[in-house]
């Protein structure tokens, strides 16, 4: 298992993140039985989200938390302000409201990693980086940054934070995969997947800004469920929406590159797809919501497999 450290994070933090989205307390079973095969398997690192299941996640996620006695060993990174249906939500209330929220859902007293789900460019960074240094203060959060946040809008936000004294942003959650997103899945998000995203990821890396991706198998684009003959029968509302945002040529292609890749090698796509998130000269952190052990296994596998300089390139051939 692939570790960096975080500041302000006391423990070091796994580069393979267990995503939850998925899980709810409907369904402990399943949700603790991938919970129980990340930890064992040396992962430390949950993502999670105040919007999820409208809460239910996070729930859950406590549940497990105290039901197998591993708060200390674990980092919860948590996501809170994301837009509701009605108005942008990035504002010092809601950061705070939600906060106080998800510690209750949770039932602990502190958030590990806390990201703001959205941006506003609307709002001016000062009073957001206020809030968020004001929590760190509190010990509510121990660090903290942007989950679609603009390369812009986080140089702003943490020169607000140098000129006044305060805790600047430490990481960014954009969407990155091998696969490049033909159009964005839901409104504001961020991606740095392809040569347009490399200065912001360039940014980031001379800045100290680490990267935790979503979607680092492009929306199960790499699961092997997505083949060019099969797109008009998947009826699920994810499996429609991959269509619509990964499922063409170019990704294709990219696929047949790591499908032949993946033989040499012996291992399969979805190995070579994680991978090469692993390979990147920024030291990205993947989050990837296994859903069963199995597919906990080959999310740890793929930490382990090294790609040459020129297996990537090969891989990121366009046509």
């Amino acid at each position: 298992m692939l570790f960096s450290k975080i500041p302000g994070i006391d423990k070091p933090v796994s580069r393979l993140v267990q995503g939850t989205m998925w899980m709810k307390s409907s369904e402990l079973d399943s949700a603790f039985a991938a919970l129980d095969a990340f930890l064992a398997a040396g992962g430390n690192c949950f993502d999670t989200a105040h919007i999820y299941g409208l809460g239910d996640n996070e729930r859950t996620v406590g549940q497990w938390i105290h039901s197998r006695g591993v708060r200390d060993e674990i980092v919860i990174l948590g996501k809170g302000a994301h837009h509701s249906p009605d108005r942008k939500r990035v504002t010092p209330f809601d950061i705070q409201s939600d906060i106080h929220d998800s510690l209750a859902r949770f039932k602990i007293d502190h958030i590990d990693l806390y990201l703001l789900h959205r941006d506003d460019p609307a709002q001016p960074v000062g009073p957001v980086v206020e809030t968020l240094h004001a929590a760190r203060e509190a010990g509510q959060i121990h660090a903290y940054g942007g989950s679609n946040w603009s390369a812009a809008r986080l140089k702003e936000a943490n020169e607000y934070a140098a000129a006044h004294g305060l805790t600047p942003f430490v990481v960014s959650s954009p969407q990155f995969s091998l696969a490049v997103q033909q159009v964005s899945p839901w409104i504001d998000c961020e991606s740095l997947s392809g040569p347009e995203g490399e200065p912001a990821r360039a940014w980031c890396r001379q800045n100290g800004v680490t990267l935790f991706v979503w979607s680092s198998l492009a929306g199960g684009f790499f699961s092997g469920r997505f083949r060019r003959d099969n797109l008009d029968t998947l009826t699920q509302p994810y499996d429609q929406l991959a269509v619509k945002v990964y499922c063409f040529e170019e990704n294709f292609r990219r696929m047949d590159r790591a499908q032949e890749l993946a033989e040499s090698k012996g291992v399969t796509v979805p190995h070579i797809a994680l991978a090469y998130v692993y390979n990147q000269p920024e030291g990205i952190h993947a989050l990837s919501g296994a859903r069963t052990p199995d597919e906990v296994r080959v999310n740890v596998e793929a930490t382990e497999i090294e790609l040459t300089a020129e297996e990537t390139a090969y891989l990121e051939l366009r046509g």
